[in-house]
C-alpha cells in the first residue's frame, strides 16, 4: 500500500489534538510513523495548525497519499496549491517566476481572510459575552423586582394583620365598656331600688301613726254622742 499522510490522535479525553505524520498504509493509526510533519488543534477557533510546508510538499509529490481531513488541511495551507503550480510549470504551461507570483498572492489574500476570521471572531466572542451579561442582568433585575413584590406582599400581609390586631383591640375595649356601662346601670338600679325601699320602710311607720289616730278619733266622738244621751 502506498504512504499515507495522516493524523494521529494525541492528548486527553475530549481535548484531543493530532500530530500530522507520513506512515505506512498498512500501520494503526496510532502506531509507527515515517515522519512527523506537523500539528494540528481544532479546539481553537480558527483551528491551530503547524505544518512543515516543504516537507509536505515533498511527500505530496512523492506520491504519499493524503486522508480526507489532511487533504483539507493541504489545502488550507496552500501545499495543494503551490503542488498544482509546480505541476504547471513542470509542463511548461507557466514559468516558476509566475508560478511563485501567484501563490505569494493567493496566500496574501489567503492570510487577509484568516485574520478577519480571527478578527471576526474575537468580535463575536465579545458580542456573545455582551448578551450573556446583558441576559444575566435582566434576570437579576426580574429576581429583584419579584423579591420586592414579596417583601411589599410580606410587609402588607403584616399590616393587615396588626390592623386586624387594633380592630381586634377597640372591639374588645368597646365591648369591656359596653359591659361596665350595663353594669353600671344594673348597680344605679338597684341602688334606686335600694333607696325607694327604705324610703317605703321610712314612711311605713307613719302611715300606721295616721290609721292609730284615725282609730282613736271615733272613739271620742262615741264618748261625746253618750254624754249627750244621758
Amino acid at each position: 500500500m502506498p504512504t499515507k499522510i495522516r493524523l494521529q490522535r494525541r492528548g486527553k479525553k475530549k481535548q484531543a489534538f493530532y500530530h500530522i505524520v507520513i506512515a505506512d498504509g498498512r500501520a494503526p493509526r496510532d502506531g509507527k510513523f515515517i515522519e512527523n510533519i506537523g500539528t494540528y488543534n481544532p479546539l481553537t477557533n480558527p483551528a491551530d495548525i503547524k505544518l512543515n510546508f516543504d516537507r509536505a510538499l515533498y511527500w505530496l509529490q512523492t506520491g504519499a497519499q493524503p486522508t480526507d481531513t489532511v487533504r483539507a488541511i493541504l489545502s488550507y495551507e496552500g501545499v495543494l496549491y503551490k503542488n498544482h503550480l509546480l505541476k504547471g510549470v513542470k509542463k511548461g504551461a507557466l514559468s516558476e517566476e509566475q508560478a511563485e507570483a501567484k501563490f505569494q498572492t493567493w496566500l496574501k489574500e489567503k492570510q487577509e481572510k484568516i485574520a478577519n476570521k480571527v478578527k471576526n471572531s474575537v468580535l463575536s466572542e465579545k458580542d456573545d459575552k455582551k448578551k450573556r451579561l446583558e441576559a444575566e442582568r435582566k434576570v437579576n433585575e426580574e429576581r429583584a423586582k419579584a423579591l420586592a413584590a414579596k417583601r411589599a406582599a410580606e410587609l402588607g400581609l403584616e399590616e393587615e394583620a396588626k390592623a386586624e390586631e387594633t380592630a381586634g383591640d377597640i372591639a374588645e375595649n368597646a365591648e369591656a365598656a359596653t359591659e361596665e356601662a350595663v353594669e353600671t346601670t344594673e348597680e344605679a338600679k338597684e341602688e334606686v331600688k335600694e333607696e325607694v325601699k327604705e324610703e317605703k320602710k321610712e314612711e311605713a311607720p307613719e302611715a300606721e301613726a295616721k290609721e292609730e289616730k284615725k282609730e282613736e278619733a271615733p272613739e271620742g266622738d262615741e264618748k261625746k254622742e253618750e254624754g249627750k244621751s244621758e
